[in-house]
């Protein structure tokens, strides 16, 4: 197989990185941390609304690692290759296991709009009244109102570690004036972090933005420059359905060729589907992320 294409390095988008003294680490205050994590989302903020930056993509690849961090807070060891195999090769309708369920929870979450009824759809065994509740919860800044998500829910449910991480990063978007949820929080908490309480966790929560804005930021950055590369490659595309099969790639952290054929129905065969996202592959704007020969599954 030739070897990938690569875009001259300067036509490539660049996104300012989280400043150094707002990630320092140091000895603080809960005012001191809460100034800094307010400057991280700051940040945060800022580069959402960078058009480079395919918004969708990085939502539902972040789901990916929040779901990661939730498995394990489970006991589980399944790593992202795992959960992408758990979510993107069981067929319809059939159950992917535990930890697929936690990954299909996260991307549910992440698809559409913040409202009750989307994380109602998205979150097994919370009622709409409690997603009701938590979204309107209030405090001094938004992390705070996160973390009071965090309290609650798991005062009523001490093993909801994802209902609590998903709500509360349902909450610090909507507090921040968010659309959709963009799973920050819940990078970094630890097991040790969700068993606080009170200024405690608020401590902990602020901490952790920090940590998960540092850790976000760059795959912004990376994910901004393979959609460059997509849609530099785009228009050389001659297959039906290539159009569309663009837009999936770049809002789908992976797809199965068979899924997307499913996806672009009226256009694409599963051959047909095959040998698309084996020639984005060739032209460098794609990758092939399981490293199989077979039961392979393309992203960004």
């Amino acid at each position: 197989m030739r070897k990938p294409r690569a875009m001259p390095v300067e036509a490539l988008p660049v996104l300012p990185p989280l400043p150094g003294w707002i990630s320092a680490a140091a000895t603080e205050t809960l005012e001191v941390a809460a100034f800094r994590s307010g400057a991280a989302l700051a940040h945060l903020t800022l580069v959402a609304a960078t058009p480079d930056v395919p918004l969708a993509l990085w939502r539902d690849r972040l789901a990916l690692e929040a779901a990661e961090i939730c498995v394990g807070l489970a006991g589980r060891r399944e790593a992202g290759g795992a959960l992408r195999d758990a979510l993107h090769l069981t067929k319809a309708g059939d159950d992917p296991g535990p930890a697929g369920r936690v990954l299909l929870q996260w991307s549910r979450a992440v698809a559409r709009p913040i409202s009750v009824s989307s994380l109602n759809r998205a979150l097994d065994g919370i009622a709409p009244e409690r997603i009701a509740l938590c979204l309107d919860a209030t405090g001094q800044t938004p992390v705070d109102c996160a973390a009071q998500v965090i309290e609650a829910v798991l005062v009523d449910c001490p093993r909801g570690e994802t209902a609590a991480l998903i709500l509360a990063d349902a909450v610090l978007a909507k507090s921040l004036g968010g659309s959709h949820l963009l799973p920050v929080l819940s990078l970094t908490l630890k097991a040790r972090d969700l068993r606080l309480r009170g200024d405690e966790l608020r401590l902990a929560c602020h901490r952790a933005i920090v940590d998960g804005v540092r850790l976000a930021l760059p795959m912004a950055g990376e994910l901004a420059r393979g959609a460059a590369r997509l849609r530099v490659v785009a228009p050389k595309l001659r297959a039906k359905g290539a159009e569309r099969a663009v837009d999936l790639f770049l809002s789908r952290d992976a797809l199965a060729p068979a899924a997307l054929a499913r996806e672009v129905h009226d256009s694409l065969s599963d051959r047909a589907a095959r040998r698309l996202c084996e020639r984005l592959v060739e032209l460098g704007a794609l990758r092939e992320l399981t490293g199989r020969g077979s039961f392979r599954l393309f992203g960004v």
